[in-house]
């Protein structure tokens, strides 16, 4: 890496373990003194009160949250942000607004995103109770070329994050000072 800090880009169906995987990188930054920031898809939308889930709605959430990361990795901040970010053109904005952006995409399944789904919002689809639900109603746009892929079906959240952790290490050692 050319710079202290970067962006790390979760991006991946609902259940896939976002949350959980980019949880568990903050921590691990915090406690190794790094300044770092995590943006999560749930608090996001939350704290800023956004609900539209239309194709023209996603976008419009994601270039905000992608230009707020890209001004915290600006001020010296890492930035671990999770999103489902299920269509292609947004995370190629996001990537275009950071200058040192992480592409990690959780290939789980849908039938595991389902069986984990303890929000009940896979079943709140399925009944149409829910409407343009990424998976169900909705596509998602598989990154084409992800710095990282993750198969979280088959590896534990642990294993996953030393994925990650040797991915960035390795850059970091390729990287001659000055």
């Amino acid at each position: 890496m050319n710079r202290n800090n970067f962006v790390l880009w979760f991006c991946g169906l609902s259940g896939s373990g976002k949350t959980t995987l980019s949880k568990m990188l903050y921590d691990y930054f915090r406690k190794s003194g790094r300044t770092v920031e995590h943006l999560d898809g749930d608090s996001i939308r939350d704290l800023l009160n956004v609900h539209e889930f239309t194709h023209e709605g996603r976008e419009m959430h994601l270039k905000r949250v992608a230009h707020t990361a890209s001004l915290l990795e600006k001020h010296g901040v890492t930035v671990v942000a999770s999103f489902i970010s299920p269509y292609a053109e947004s995370r190629n904005w996001a990537r275009s607004q950071c200058r040192d952006f992480i592409e990690i995409y959780l290939s789980t399944s849908l039938t595991e995103c389902e069986s984990r789904d303890v929000k009940g919002l896979y079943k709140k689809a399925r009944r149409g109770d829910i409407k343009n639900f990424t998976g169900i109603d909705s596509k998602f746009e598989p990154p084409e070329n992800p710095e990282i892929v993750i198969d979280t079906e088959n590896q534990t959240p642990q294993e996953s994050v030393d994925i990650i952790t040797r991915y960035l290490l390795s850059r970091i050692l390729r990287v001659k000072p000055g």
